[in-house]
Order: structure tokens, then C-alpha cells, then sequence
């Protein structure tokens, strides 16, 4: 079975609340049991330091959002969980990618588009307040990816540019470098996964200050869950589900006969208190275990400390040698190698017909560039990435050109120049004699 790496890093800026418990960490653990995954999961402290200049903060955090994952039964020996601080790999890489990275690519970014727009309604020079680190935010975040190669990126529909972009640049430098260094990441965003409304029914965000902390105790537990708004609806009287805050937290919780059971409830007119108090004993029978977990875990901050180095230690052994390639392929390497005979060996590689995928104008495409990096064929617009990629793995062997047209199973998926059929038809007998 092929392995799919998958990768989740959470910033270290707060306290995890139950938006972040239900929207992202119990669905990654449980995906981290999956077969035939390898799990990435970090803590992405150099990304908090592009907004938070609290070092206490930013430590705190850290402490808090391991024992958070440790806690709630991620293994870290099944696993790969590290500090993105202890990677110096990342920010190497992030500069190789920054020196392929289009400034236009980066200008396009939503929160520095986002920032440079209040500054310009603000009447304040564009670029007043924002920092590089905020400017240069896609190209860490790429780092973060690429360096593993992961295959799938779990992201909220706001960021899925980052995941474009990150693609962007990992494609950029394949194309520079000559060669398929990076694997092109996707974004995987989960419809099912729920959105926790919070007290005060906006969706659940410590920027709006209506969060439930993950780890309260049990009564505070209880006294913030008494305090989410509700309407005026009073026992015994009918109320609707669809349109209950209430009702949206206990079915993030609740098992399919348990939400059907206080479904009924809500039909037979449950009072507001009733469904608190019931939210509050699903909420805590669910967490109770987990916090006692993660009140001895808090108690040893020693203890997270070694798992941290430990699982750095088991990243870098991964990163050190693919950055060793990188480096190498990118000119950094040792005077005493031959300089003309890696020169020559590049020629060579680069002497094969190769596909190029890449993003235009909000689709995607792929060309069939020649020996010489002439572009010999152009794709149709793509709307999914993994449509355009599937077609290039499958044109080799199952191709056919038809006049000027490269066809799969009787569909257009690129076009060639009349002048070039001849360079085509060899090219893609090249590509199919090298699978």
C-alpha cells in the first residue's frame, strides 16, 4: 500500500478550546491510526512570533498544546511530533523557497492583502505595521510542508491559498533545479468536520473572546456551558434543532443515537437548562480522562520536553539528508567535487522530455517541455489539481495524439503546435520508454 504523508501544525499563540479540539486535534489523532499514513504534527512556534512578541506566551502555549495532543492519545513513537524550532531545516529551506518565490506570488497572500487594504482605508502608507515575517508567512508555511513532502494538508477552506502556493513554489524549484525534488502537496478540507459555534454563537475563536477552554475544570466546565446563549423559548414549548447553538455542540459530541434521543427531546419542548446540563455530562464524560492526563502531563513540563527533542531528533533524521540534496542541488556543495563533472551530469538529466504542472489564473495546468525547455505542448485548464496530475501520469502509455491534439479516452488534455508534431510524438515515446 503507497504511504501518504499527512501534516498538521497548530501555532502557539493560546489555550486550545473546544472549537480546536472538535474542528482539528480529534480528528487528526484518529486519522493518525490510520494504515498506510505517516502523521506529521508540530508546533509551529515560528509561526507565533509573526504576530506575538509575549516569549512567555508563546512558551506557555507550547507547553499547553502539547500536553494537549499527548493527553487526548497522540503516540508519539507511531508518529512524527516535533517543535518546528527545533527544525533548523526549515528556515533554510524557506530561504531556497524565497529565492524562487514571486514577490507577485506573496503580494496576493489574504492576510497581507488584508493588511495593506485597512492601512489603504486607514489612510496610512500601505505596507505601515506589517512586518516581513507577515509578508513572508506562505513561504515558512511551504517550508513546512515540502520539507516532509507531504501528500495531504488538513486546512480550513482560509487557508487553502497557502496550500496553492506552497505548490507554487515546490513546482518553481522542481523546474529550476531539473528535477521532481517536491512532492505537490494538497489541501484536505473536511466538510464533515464540525464548526463549534461559541457562547455567544458566532463561530468559536479566542479573537472573539466567546471560547470555552478545552481543560477547564469540571464545574468551571459547567458554569461556562450555563452561560451560552439561548432564545426565549420556555420549557415546553417545541424547539427546532437546526437554528440551537446549543444543539450544534452536543451533536460535535454525542454518537448518531444520542443526537436522534435529544433531537426528541428538543421536539417535546427540553428547557434550555435541561440541555445545558445534558451538554455539560456528554462534554465531560468525553474529556474527564483526557484532563487528568493533562494535569499530570502540565505537572511534568520535563517530561513533554524530552518527547519534543525526542521527536525533533526523529524529524531531522529525515530532513538532514533531503536538505543535503537540496543543497546540492541548488550549488551549495564542496569545492574537492568535480564542478564540470556535476555540470555534465545535470545536462544529462535534464536532456528528457519532462511535464511541467503549474497554477494560472485560478486553474491548473501542464506543458510537455523538449530537451531544451521549449514548451512542445499545452494543457486544457484543469479545475483539480489531481485531474491535471492524472493525466500526465497516464499520457505516457495510454496517450494518443490525434492532429495537433493529445487525447484520453477521446478527450482533449492538450494541444501541440503543428510545427512540433513530430518532437511530440517522440517526446511521449520517451516519457512511455521510461516508465
Amino acid at each position: 500500500m503507497p504511504v501518504r504523508r499527512v501534516l498538521t501544525g497548530i501555532t502557539t499563540t493560546g489555550t486550545p478550546h473546544l472549537g480546536n479540539y472538535v474542528g482539528a486535534i480529534r480528528p487528526a489523532i484518529r486519522a493518525s491510526v490510520q494504515p498506510g499514513v505517516e502523521s506529521f504534527y508540530f508546533l509551529a512556534d515560528y509561526h507565533a512570533l509573526v504576530k506575538c512578541q509575549e516569549p512567555e506566551r508563546v512558551q506557555r502555549s507550547t507547553l499547553e498544546i502539547a500536553a494537549t495532543w499527548l493527553a487526548l492519545g497522540l503516540d508519539p513513537d507511531k508518529v512524527w511530533f516535533y517543535r518546528q524550532s527545533d527544525i533548523p531545516e526549515i528556515p533554510e529551506l524557506t530561504w531556497f523557497l524565497g529565492c524562487v518565490a514571486a514577490k507577485g506570488l506573496l503580494n496576493r497572500a489574504h492576510a497581507y492583502k488584508a493588511a495593506v487594504d485597512a492601512n489603504t482605508q486607514a489612510g496610512e502608507d500601505p505596507d505601515a505595521g506589517i512586518n516581513l515575517g507577515l509578508f513572508n508567512y506562505p513561504v515558512l508555511m511551504a517550508a513546512d510542508i515540502l520539507l516532509f513532502n507531504a501528500h495531504e494538508v488538513p486546512v480550513g477552506r482560509d487557508q487553502i491559498q497557502h496550500i496553492e502556493m506552497a505548490r507554487d513554489m515546490g513546482q518553481r524549484f522542481n523546474h529550476v533545479y531539473g528535477s521532481e525534488y517536491f512532492t505537490l502537496p494538497e489541501a484536505r478540507v473536511d466538510e464533515s468536520t464540525a464548526l463549534l459555534p461559541g457562547l455567544d454563537g458566532r463561530k468559536m475563536s479566542k479573537s472573539y473572546d466567546n471560547a470555552i477552554p478545552l481543560w477547564l475544570p469540571a464545574q468551571e466546565l459547567r458554569k461556562a456551558i450555563l452561560g451560552i446563549v439561548t432564545n426565549s423559548q420556555a420549557p415546553g414549548e417545541p424547539k427546532d434543532p437546526a437554528t440551537s447553538h446549543l444543539y450544534t455542540i452536543y451533536q460535535a459530541f454525542a454518537d448518531a443515537a444520542e443526537g436522534a434521543a435529544m433531537r426528541r427531546a428538543y421536539a417535546d419542548g427540553i428547557g434550555w437548562g435541561d440541555a445545558k446540563q445534558a451538554l455539560y455530562e456528554r462534554i465531560e464524560r468525553e474529556l474527564a480522562p483526557a484532563r487528568e492526563r493533562y494535569v499530570e502531563l502540565m505537572a511534568n513540563p520535563a517530561r513533554i520536553e524530552q518527547v519534543l527533542r525526542t521527536g525533533g531528533a526523529k524529524a531531522r533524521a529525515r530532513a538532514i539528508p533531503f536538505m543535503a540534496t537540496l543543497r546540492e542541488s541548488v550549488g551549495l556543495r564542496s569545492l574537492a567535487t568535480g564542478v564540470a563533472a556535476s555540470a555534465s551530469k545535470r545536462r544529462k538529466e535534464a536532456a528528457a522530455p519532462r511535464f511541467v504542472q503549474y497554477r494560472e489564473d485560478g486553474k491548473f495546468r501542464f506543458k510537455l517541455v523538449d530537451a531544451a525547455g521549449a514548451t512542445q505542448a499545452l494543457s486544457v485548464p484543469f479545475d483539480d489539481p489531481k485531474a491535471a496530475g492524472e493525466a500526465i501520469r497516464r499520457l505516457p502509455a495510454e496517450g494518443e495524439l490525434v492532429g495537433r491534439e493529445l487525447q484520453l479516452d477521446g478527450r482533449t488534455v492538450a494541444v501541440a503546435e503543428a510545427t512540433v508534431l513530430t518532437i511530440i510524438t517522440a517526446a511521449i515515446r520517451a516519457l512511455a520508454s521510461d516508465e
